[in-house]
């Protein structure tokens, strides 16, 4: 129960749905809501299969950190290719164990797993002059998430400027898919969210432009702060020298626009597109390193590959793989065990409304909606996790969600508290 539910319970509604050849409804969203009216993640349904043969959360977790560590075989062997296995080993450490992707496999899961080996690959296929492989990576991820229709646009850039010269109809394509890529993006954000979204818009225009908070402005000084963990960690600041530093501009620009410190802090997913990004922009500034006129950049840019490597290994004690040399980590507390027999007791297909605490532990085989957020449903059950006397009284807090209904307590177990529905 460490992992918090929100995002997982989301996704894991919307695979169940896609499981089940079903409109992918995130009722947690509120009763009925289209995921599609919100974000634009198509690739979801990519997993329904192997869901439906384990339906369960966990599922959903295994495949994120799959698709996170592909993504490893992409960044150490062309950084093997390029630098030699020593170095190469060393680039592909730094990115396993980034902050970025140890974040991300700590929080939940996102639809971004998906984009991680995306970019990975395709990147790789540039570094390899294989252009037309490195726009068939690049073109998937306007079905990932709406804004990475940019970073397509952003690889085939980067694809642009390095054939030029050695293929200029492979330039020419990746002009036209730099093209197809903002052109989705810009659809997917004016028309087909807005086509499954109930107020015909797209609800995170007010996150980007700042009108939540102080502007984009906001706070500036913590945003450098993550631009300097995102470049001076991982890469030394050496990265700048290659263009295809270019592929991460798309999403730090977005994020960087925002005044939602939930965008631009070292927290959460929002940096995992951007750790294969950094790694394979490490590799090429130090493989061109070689022959720069500077003696001092080509003595000491073969070094920064271990460098990198030792600054990850140095930082992941104060990071969520840490946690795996905790005793706690490997048992179930009397608390947690209590709580799972009491969520136990509600059957499958029953109306939960529930906050953070029960959800993924309810989504697999009930019909979960958030708390305050179930209306015009009336839930069969509400379950919350009240540890910390959050709700005061469950009963009168079940009342000032539902009126009409009432509610009495069925079970409580392990700062859990479960109300059932009075026919």
């Amino acid at each position: 129960m460490d992992t918090l539910s929100w995002d997982l319970g989301i996704f894991e509604q919307v695979v169940r749905a896609y499981a089940h050849l079903q409109a992918p409804v995130a009722d947690l969203k509120g009763p009925g809501t289209n995921i599609l009216g919100d974000h634009f993640s198509p690739v979801t349904a990519l997993l329904a299969p192997v869901y439906r043969l384990f339906p369960t959360p966990v599922t959903l977790l295994v495949a994120q950190a799959a698709l996170f560590a592909l993504a490893a075989v992409a960044v150490t062997r062309v950084s093997a290719r390029l630098l030699g296995r020593g170095p190469g080993l060393a680039v592909g450490v730094a990115y396993g164990l980034s902050w970025g992707i140890q974040r991300a496999a700590d929080f939940d899961f996102h639809e971004i797993c998906f984009a991680v080996p995306l970019i990975a690959f395709g990147l790789e296929a540039i570094l390899r002059e294989r252009w037309r492989a490195a726009l068939l990576y690049a073109l998937p991820l306007i079905l990932v998430k709406e804004d990475l229709g940019l970073t397509t646009a952003a690889l085939a850039l980067v694809v642009a400027v390095r054939a030029r010269r050695l293929s200029p109809r492979a330039a020419r394509w990746a002009l036209a898919v730099a093209l197809i890529g903002a052109v989705a993006t810009l659809v997917t954000l004016t028309v087909v969210i807005p086509a499954f979204n109930s107020t015909g818009g797209y609800d995170y225009w007010s996150k980007v432009d700042g009108a939540d908070a102080a502007g984009p402005f906001a706070a500036w000084h913590l945003k450098l702060r993550t631009l300097a963990w995102l470049l001076l960690p991982t890469t030394g600041l050496i990265a700048l020298r290659s263009p295809l530093l270019l592929a991460a501009l798309p999403t730090l620009g977005w994020r960087f626009l925002s005044s939602d410190d939930h965008y631009w802090s070292t927290a959460w997913h929002y940096s995992a597109v951007l750790m294969p990004v950094v790694a394979l922009a490490l590799t090429d500034a130090v493989a061109t390193a070689r022959h720069s006129p500077y003696a001092w950049l080509r003595t000491h840019a073969p070094k920064l590959p271990l460098c990198a490597a030792v600054a990850a290994l140095a930082l992941t004690p104060s990071l969520p793989l840490a946690a795996l040399t905790e005793p706690g980590t490997y048992r179930k507390s009397p608390q947690v065990a209590a709580a799972e027999g009491l969520l136990a007791r509600i059957p499958d297909g029953a109306t939960v409304e529930a906050d953070i605490g029960p959800i993924a532990r309810l989504t697999s085989r009930c019909r979960v909606f958030w708390v305050g957020s179930a209306r015009p449903v009336t839930p069969r059950y509400i379950a919350i996790d009240n540890s910390d006397g959050w709700a005061g009284d469950p009963v009168e807090y079940a009342t000032t969600l539902h009126p009409d209904a009432r509610y009495t307590v069925a079970g409580v177990a392990g700062g859990y508290v479960l109300l059932r529905l009075q026919s």
